[in-house]
């Protein structure tokens, strides 16, 4: 029921995950923070998305 999405690339521990028939999603890091300002867009686009449709 939940799928994977982030890995740690140094020690390949869990940082994201998404179930895969709810609207349930998460990320074990801070999105909004560096390396870049547009790196983790996609998460704020997938919630809003999620927040007004319903997918």
């Amino acid at each position: 029921m939940i799928q994977l999405t982030h890995l740690n690339l140094n020690d390949q521990t869990l940082e994201g995950f998404r179930h895969r028939y709810l609207p349930v999603s998460s990320v074990q890091y801070h999105p909004e923070a560096s390396p870049g300002p547009h790196d983790s867009l996609y998460l704020f686009d997938d919630f809003i998305r999620t927040m007004t449709h319903g997918e």
